[in-house]
This record gives structure tokens, sequence and C-alpha cells, in this order.
């Protein structure tokens, strides 16, 4: 992990996530890109329209730059190289975009979730990041006064598309010394026995050389239900995910776990594209 991009709105929720990438910067000796989105009218932006506004384009400018000062003068963020960016109406896919452009291996940002029908027809915009990022989006929600992941549930289905992220768990788990709780959720629409599901996981896994690891097998109503329940039963510190990113009209048939977990979940969520 070398470059971290914080997506901020300067919101409460947006400086906890800066917080963690901190800390993250600190244990891998990474920089961090921090990424503010305008939503500036594209007629202030438009040099062509005759009813272009730029004093009011420039005020903006001038209040994020003051917003990213104020920013670098956080104790938390001393010694960490920080470099910022501004972008005018930004979309989500092109936080993707900007991504391949910095060469961004890791986003962590913050977010309150979103429920009921705010969910159904806005969702929250870690959601919309998480469903268009090539790279492992870390879902912060509180605030952390230190990052320590000791225990940390990947929930999986275990097939072998799951196997490099999987590895990139393992990387994760190993910088902060993290036990791994390997997860797999049993419900009725995909039952299996617990041999059977013993068996899959650790097929899964061999030849991996990681082995600070727990084997949990769980039956529940839903994979995303059973998932928060051994979370909080666990007391987790983080929750990991593979996500296939869905778009269009497959995602709205077929929705994705990982995108309800960023929604719901209390506790820090990581994802991995597979």
């Amino acid at each position: 992990m070398n470059k971290i991009l914080v997506p901020t709105d300067f919101s409460d929720q947006a400086e906890n996530a800066l917080k963690v990438a901190a800390m993250l910067a600190k244990t891998y000796n990474a920089e961090i890109y921090l990424l503010h989105m305008m939503e500036i009218p594209m007629q202030h932006t438009d040099p062509a329209n005759s009813h272009s506004d730029i004093p009011e384009t420039l005020f903006f400018m001038k209040l994020a730059q003051k917003r990213f000062a104020d920013l670098m003068e956080q104790d938390y963020l001393q010694g960490i190289t920080v470099h910022e960016t501004v972008k005018a109406d930004i979309t989500f896919n092109e936080i993707k975009d900007s991504c391949k452009e910095l060469d961004i291996d890791f986003i962590v940002m913050g977010s309150h979730g979103a429920t009921g029908l705010k969910e159904m027809f806005v969702g929250s915009n870690a959601e919309k990041v998480v469903r268009t990022s090539e790279v492992p989006v870390l879902v912060i929600k509180n605030e952390h006064n230190s990052f320590n992941v000791s225990d940390f549930v990947f929930a999986s289905d275990f097939k072998n598309d799951n196997k490099d992220t999987y590895k990139q768990a393992v990387k994760f788990a190993e910088a902060f010394g993290s036990r791994i709780h390997l997860l797999l959720v049993i419900t009725s629409s995909n039952f299996m026995t617990t041999y059977e599901a013993k068996s899959r996981i650790n097929d899964f896994i061999s030849g991996q050389k990681f082995d600070n690891y727990t084997i949990t097998i769980h039956n529940d109503s839903t994979v995303e239900q059973g998932i928060l329940n051994v979370s909080k039963d666990l007391n987790a510190d983080l929750i990991g995910i593979s996500t296939h990113g869905r778009q269009g009209i497959a995602h709205f048939f077929n929705g994705s776990i990982s995108e309800d977990l960023v929604n719901h979940a209390k506790r820090p969520v990581i994802t991995f594209k597979i």
C-alpha cells in the first residue's frame, strides 16, 4: 500500500476516514491523496456559456483551499506526505479514473450509511464507490482514536474466484497482526452440510502460509445478517468481503452483499474487487 485516496467533503465522517488513513499511512509508509468533489453547476465552469459565473467558481475553489489548509494543520497528519486534489462535477465512475490517473492502490472513505427509502433511491456515497472501485475500499463509520484490527472477519463463499481477494486480506491482516475469522454463512437457499462447508474452506486456503485464522460456519436467514451477527458476537474490528461490482440491471436484480454491509454495518468494512 503506497498511495491512499481519501475522498472528502470536509464533513465529520470524512475526517473520521482521514484519521484512519493517516494511521494506515504511518503503518505502511504511504502517501495520502485527498480528493474533494466540488458540486458546481456546469454553467459555472463552462467558459462557452454566456452565463458562466467565474467569481462564484473561484469562491468555491478558495473555500476548498482554506479547508485543505485547515486540515493540513491537524496533528494526526504531521509527518505524512499529503497531496490535495479538487475536481468539479465528479461522478463516482470518475473516482475510479482518478485512481488510475494517480496510481492509487487503496481508498479510505467515511460514511453514515443509508437505510429505507434513502437506500432504495439514493444509496450511500460509499456504496457507489464500492460498486465501481478496482482497488480495495475501507469504509469508516465512526471516529477511531486508534485503528487496531485484532479480529478481522473475512466473509466469502470460498469459491476459486475469491482467492486473489483473500490474498489481499491476508496482507492487510499481516500488517496489523490480525486474526482472520473465515466465515461461510449458510442459508436455506444455499444449503450445504457443515462437512461440505469446512472442506470447501480448507481447499480454498490450501497452499497459504498464513495460519492465524479460525473457521466459522454459521446458519442464518440471509448472508448479510449472518455476517453482521457473527461480527457482533466476535466483537470484530473489521469486516472484509469480496465484491463483483455489479452495475446496471444486474445490480438491480442481484444486489450486492458488500454494498448492503457498507450501508448497514456499524463497524468498518473493507471490500476487495474480484
